[in-house]
């Protein structure tokens, strides 16, 4: 808190002014003829003693002026000093605060920019693992059908074998037909008739070996189009051989199909691995990088308050220095006014005592007559308009 200048008494030039007249009064009371000398002591001497006293007080209150505007003029510079350090201050904080908001603002791209990325990665790993999954399922239930068939086949021509080694060993008028049969066709309508075989079991044994003789010729380059019931023509004494390829050949489909299936399945598998660890470890990137959006949000948010705050401070503590700077600089201009009129007061006091030294002569004790006026009670009433 400055120090209070306006409290101390300061003597104005309408002071002055009535120094001026005291002195003036002073002057012609000690002039006038009616003055008689005195045994008492001198009304002129008490009259140089009343501007003595003026000219102590007058200094006494100049110095105490002047005491209490160099606690005020060092308050002004301390209060100055502790502004402006205020003000590089908030004004040193204030770019960190900006910086601070660029950083977070450049962060904050980077970090949705890999979150882009992230989610972007993450749909299409995701895309890629349905889309392998229903392949997947595909070839599963290919693999079923076909294992089926083939299961189904192989028990077949099992079947069928088992039953024409064992009529063939028994002999007959069926078994001769069978043997004597000139087509895969009429041995299987043998075998038919005989009723060693079912139609069923017969037909799919002919689209079996017509299947079989098909992809052959196709491999051979041969004829595709021959009938069933030419199919292996000539070779009806060795039918147990002719199955017995067969039954070979789709055991040997069987198996390729199952290797080709476990092979399917581990590749799938393998693949699903990684695209699920691929999508955990992005999710995994996607939330930090979500929470480092997060956090560098609530920064930035923290920060811009921040500036806010310190920059109404800051255009505070420049209002304050201005208005500290012209308060005291009019104190400094009154304290100039007003010791300049204390000099002025001192100097017309200093005349007046001159004056009365001089046109009383020096003397000593001076008397007055009992029709005059106090002298005293004059000056008195003069030092009274003062106050």
């Amino acid at each position: 808190k400055p120090p209070r200048v306006e409290d101390t008494p300061c003597p104005t030039l309408l002071g002055a002014m009535k120094v001026a007249t005291l002195a003036a009064a002073l002057l012609s009371a000690a002039a006038s003829p009616r003055l008689t000398w005195a045994t008492e002591a001198s009304p002129v001497g008490k009259a140089i003693q009343l501007i003595s006293d003026l000219q102590s007080k007058i200094l006494k209150e100049g110095e105490s002026a002047q005491k209490v505007y160099e606690e005020h003029a060092e308050w002004c510079e301390d209060r100055a000093r502790d502004l402006g350090h205020e003000i590089k201050t908030a004004e040193a904080e204030i770019e960190t605060l900006k910086a601070k908001i660029a950083s977070e603002v450049a962060g904050s791209a980077a970090l949705q920019d890999k979150a882009d990325d992230l989610a972007g990665n993450i749909a299409t790993d995701e895309s890629d693992l349905k889309a392998a999954t229903e392949i997947r399922e595909m070839e599963a239930k290919a693999f079923q059908a076909e294992d089926a068939e083939l299961v189904d086949t192989i028990s077949m021509l099992q079947r069928a074998i088992g039953i024409l080694e064992r009529e063939m060993n028994k002999g007959g008028a069926a078994m001769l037909q069978v043997k004597n049969a000139q087509s895969l066709a009429q041995a299987l309508g043998a075998m038919v008739e005989a009723s060693v075989l079912s139609s069923a079991d017969a037909g799919r044994l002919t689209a079996l070996v017509q299947s079989s003789q098909s992809a052959d010729d196709a491999a051979d380059g041969s004829d595709v189009g021959a009938p069933a019931a030419a199919v292996y023509e000539g070779q009806s004494g060795d039918i147990i051989q002719t199955l017995q390829g067969l039954l070979d050949k789709a055991e040997a489909q069987l198996d390729d199909a199952r290797k080709k299936e476990t092979a399917n399945k581990h590749s799938f598998e393998m693949l699903k691995q990684s695209l699920q660890d691929e999508i955990r470890f992005a999710n995994k990137d996607l939330a930090e990088a979500k929470k480092g959006l997060a956090t560098s949000g609530q920064a930035k948010a923290t920060a811009e308050g921040d500036l806010t705050v310190t920059s109404k401070q800051l255009a505070a503590d420049k209002t304050s220095k201005a208005d500290l700077h012209t308060s005291c600089m009019m104190v400094a201009e009154n304290f100039e006014a007003e010791t300049k009129s204390r000099g002025e007061e001192l100097k017309a006091l200093a005349a007046a005592k001159k004056a009365i030294q001089e046109e009383t002569g020096g003397a000593e004790s001076i008397a007055y007559s009992l029709s005059q006026v106090s002298f005293l009670q004059e000056a008195a009433a003069a030092r009274s308009k003062l106050s």
